[in-house]
């Protein structure tokens, strides 16, 4: 049975667009926390939860698009952009 080259993701959907989010810094620099926004290589997400650490030693993240079909994945704090400050509710 052979394996069909279609299935294969590109490297290039796998990359976060820095330029995107001007300032952001890596999720591995500063972890965010549960409701916050990030952006991963899909684009915007919110994270629903933390869990443990990845080979890289960041923290492994449950994420859910903004926009999108919704379903959960997860992505390693070091693949996600975060903003240098946590973002706060306005009062």
């Amino acid at each position: 049975m052979s394996i069909s080259n279609a299935r294969r993701i590109e490297r290039e959907t796998l990359t976060v667009n820095h330029e995107a989010r001007p300032g952001w810094i890596s999720g591995a620099e500063r972890i965010p926390g549960a409701g916050e926004e990030v952006l991963c290589a899909a684009g915007p997400a919110t994270v629903i939860r933390l869990l443990g650490r990845t080979s890289d030693n960041s923290r492994l993240l449950e994420l859910k698009l903004v926009t999108g079909d919704g379903k959960p994945f997860f992505a390693a704090a070091s693949n996600v952009m975060v903003p240098p400050q946590p973002v706060t509710a306005a009062a």
